[in-house]
């Protein structure tokens, strides 16, 4: 290839080598990625400050616990109608010719741009809970799973998996602790006193008939996860504090120490 003119981004810094160089295609964009390493020991992000659970749905992308709503861009879906036509005019090319080239990299080119904003959507969200909270907690659904159903088209436009693993990275590179919990029944829980609120998908209010605690239903659920990462988290603690004074095990000490807590 002989040289190539590029733009570099950052420099790479003092002391770091370079392992790998990948040279990656997108349309007609070239892109060149570079891994660098350094041997040093980056200690993992542990559980303290203010906790913060994020619900994730298609009517809102996302709701905190402190009960910011956030409404889903729908990316594709708007750029849909437009993507349609080229596409459209790619059919009526012949293909292999110059003509057809021309026009696939213009539907590449709109394929890239949706990526692009909906990751750039996703990193200013991720940084955005890392300002809010100091400990992240969402749902362990399987969003391969869900984009399956008669929403995939919805699913998938909203990239939720993709948003959840740059969210832990987010995390990780700001010292957030960034933790996923059990999403069963959490939008059929109150989150003030913990009883069982049975409600379709029509009800979007979350009304306790035990403690007369409302909220938006997506809030509510949030809540709900928020209150799980913060038990996970304290029976973690008390896990390890747990004194090895006997001859048991450490997984017999722990059955024993949680049995004592319930």
């Amino acid at each position: 290839m002989g040289k190539v003119r590029i733009n570099v981004h950052r420099p790479i810094p003092d002391g770091f080598k370079v392992k790998q160089v990948r040279v990656i295609r997108k349309a007609d964009r070239w892109y060149v990625s570079v891994c660098i390493q350094l041997d040093v020991n980056v200690p993992e992000p542990q559980p303290h400050g203010h906790a913060l659970g994020v619900d994730i749905g298609l009517e809102k992308f996302l709701a905190t616990s402190d009960g910011v709503l956030v409404k889903p861009p729908k990316f594709f879906k708007k750029m849909q109608s437009k993507l349609g036509l080229l596409q459209r005019r790619l059919s009526r090319k012949q293909k292999r010719s110059k003509n057809y080239e021309k026009q696939r990299i213009k539907v590449a080119r709109m394929h890239h741009k949706i990526s692009n904003t909906r990751k750039d959507f996703h990193y200013k969200q991720a940084h955005a809970l890392c300002d809010a909270g100091d400990m992240i907690f969402m749902e362990d659904l399987d969003y391969r799973i869900t984009a399956k159903g008669m929403l995939g088209k919805e699913m998938l436009d909203g990239g939720f998996g993709q948003f959840r693993t740059i969210t832990q990275q987010v995390c990780w590179k700001r010292g957030k602790f960034f933790s996923v919990v059990d999403a069963r029944g959490s939008s059929q829980t109150c989150p003030n006193c913990g009883v069982h609120v049975k409600k379709d998908l029509s009800v979007r209010v979350h009304s306790c008939p035990e403690c007369s605690y409302e909220a938006d239903r997506d809030v509510a659920a949030a809540q709900v996860l928020r209150n799980r990462g913060e038990d996970l988290v304290r029976r973690d603690s008390s896990e390890r504090k747990l004194p090895a004074t006997d001859g048991k095990s450490h997984q017999e000490r722990s059955v024993g120490g949680l049995g004592n807590q319930s």
